[in-house]
């Protein structure tokens, strides 16, 4: 939902309804995520997609039924359907769409939340998507860290649900979550689509050099926060990475550890070291390699470079399954030779961590292309 929050948005200030339809589930190579999201506007605008425009037609025409009638409705769409290759859905994948009516009175919140993700506060919607009682569908809860507003139904609901979604918060995923009819955590019946608006996850790019540029515009556009940070404020200047949230002047070593202290550091943060210099980059990763638990740690350099420091690291007293935490070379085998292309090839080794991807070509693959959801 995030993408089209905007748009969403201006609707619901302009006192006008929406039909919005929302992957809550996927199962095999399903071509979006859960928490991805299509709107059919007024004037039957279509923003947005579910399904990467396999699906989008059957999704519109529902959200336009939903919108006239004002029940929500939960969908499958899949190669287990009669109507499969009708819809379009031909890439074996299946998709469960919610689709709801979101106007000012069916959804008072929204500015609120809307408010919460675009200042980067951590909030969840939690939005019943099937029970057995059809008035308790499309109940909604916000939550955030110090409170909730709304209800799913029931208060033993509302206490597992606001439980769940403050630990997808803290991983940042969002989920589908099944209860019983009154929230009961071994049974059936009741499923939550929990959309977990954690603020974005960063990316600390060390090393004002050209390669930085590129690998922080690469960065933002994949949807990081990305810092900039060289002890050298000749070179560490917003005008030189103007794709950057933040460029810091500070030795990176000394910036990591006080960024480690605040608890600025969580488990999906990536860290990239491009200084290929020994008196920068071996402290930095002395503290790198040894933060509690990170997304990725690579660092950029020549097979000698590397050799070096991973002497130098040792020396250090790394251990060696520290030592197997770092990504160097850093990057895929592109065969890159410019700044843009070594960014790519960053981004794609970033990627393939993410999600348990080999770095392979798919031709020469086998099995489901999407995997289920990014590695804990």
């Amino acid at each position: 939902m995030r993408e089209v929050l905007p748009e969403l948005l201006a609707w619901w200030e302009a006192g006008e309804t929406v039909g919005v339809g929302t992957v809550i589930a996927t199962f095999r190579s399903a071509p979006r995520p859960p928490g991805a999201s299509m709107l059919v506007g007024p004037d039957g605008t279509a923003v947005g997609s579910v399904s990467g425009g396999c699906v989008e037609g059957a999704v519109y025409e529902t959200a336009q039924q939903v919108v006239g009638d004002g029940v929500p409705v939960l969908e499958r769409y899949g190669v287990s359907d009669d109507d499969a290759f009708a819809v379009g859905l031909t890439c074996g994948g299946i998709l469960d769409v919610y689709v709801e009516k979101v106007s000012r009175e069916t959804f008072p919140e929204l500015a609120a939340l809307a408010a919460d993700v675009d200042a980067g506060r951590p909030v969840a919607l939690a939005t019943v998507v099937e029970h057995p009682d059809p008035a308790r569908i499309g109940c909604r809860m916000v939550v955030r860290p110090d409170g909730v507003a709304g209800s799913v139904g029931s208060p033993r609901a509302d206490d597992a649900v606001h439980d769940d979604a403050l630990g997808l918060l803290a991983a940042g995923h969002h989920a589908t979550l099944t209860y019983g009819p009154d929230g009961e955590r071994r049974g059936e019946g009741m499923r939550v689509f929990v959309w977990a608006f954690a603020p974005k996850p960063r990316l600390l790019v060390f090393g004002a050099i050209d390669f930085a540029a590129a690998v922080a515009r690469v960065g933002a556009f994949l949807g990081y926060h990305v810092t900039v940070c060289d002890a050298r404020p000749v070179f560490a200047t917003a005008s030189r990475f103007p794709d950057a949230d933040e460029v810091v002047v500070d030795w990176p070593h000394r910036y990591l550890a006080a960024q480690a202290e605040a608890g600025a550091i969580d488990p999906r943060t990536v860290i990239t070291v491009l200084t290929h210099d020994p008196k920068f980059d071996v402290p930095l990763l002395e503290v790198a390699l040894r933060l509690p638990e990170v997304a990725y740690v690579g660092a950029m350099g020549s097979r000698r470079t590397h050799d070096d420091r991973m002497a130098r690291l040792r020396e250090a007293g790394l251990t060696e399954a520290e030592l197997a935490r770092l990504a160097s070379p850093i990057g895929l085998d592109l065969g890159a030779r410019t700044p843009e292309e070594t960014a790519i090839s960053i981004a794609a080794e970033i990627i393939a961590g993410r999600w348990g991807g080999s770095g392979e070509p798919l031709g020469h693959t086998r099995g489901r292309i999407h995997r289920e959801g990014p590695l804990a």
